[in-house]
């Protein structure tokens, strides 16, 4: 079992985070744009909505829905630094080095590229 099945494993148990589902138009939206552009906005919100040590609005900064992201990032606990350091360990306060934004990205996309393929 992988590290991500691991984490997905753990959330499942969580009804919040469960809920969490691409549709199909979010399906038909990741078919349309490929999945290199998808990661692309995976990489810029991580890297603007999350990596830095002070986020304005924290806990607030990652809507429920418009993009298969924003629900990865619900789905996976990455919406925000707290989640981030409830979920996954990372602590908030501190800018995010690229090996966390790296695993933050791949488990969005793990999630997402299950969502789509089961």
């Amino acid at each position: 079992m992988s590290e991500y099945d691991k984490i997905l494993a753990r959330l499942a148990q969580s009804p919040f985070r469960s809920r969490f589902r691409l549709d199909e138009k979010d399906k038909a939206y990741i078919r349309q744009k490929g999945m290199d552009i998808i990661q692309s906005h995976c990489r810029d919100f991580v890297h603007k909505r999350l990596a830095p040590a002070v986020i304005p609005n924290d806990g607030r900064q990652t809507p429920m829905r418009g993009h298969p992201v924003f629900k990865a990032q619900h789905g996976c606990a990455c919406c925000c630094r707290g989640c981030l350091e409830k979920w996954h360990h990372i602590k908030a306060g501190k800018e995010l080095n690229p090996v966390e934004e790296e695993y933050i990205v791949g488990l969005l996309i793990y999630w997402i590229n299950r969502q789509v393929h089961f």
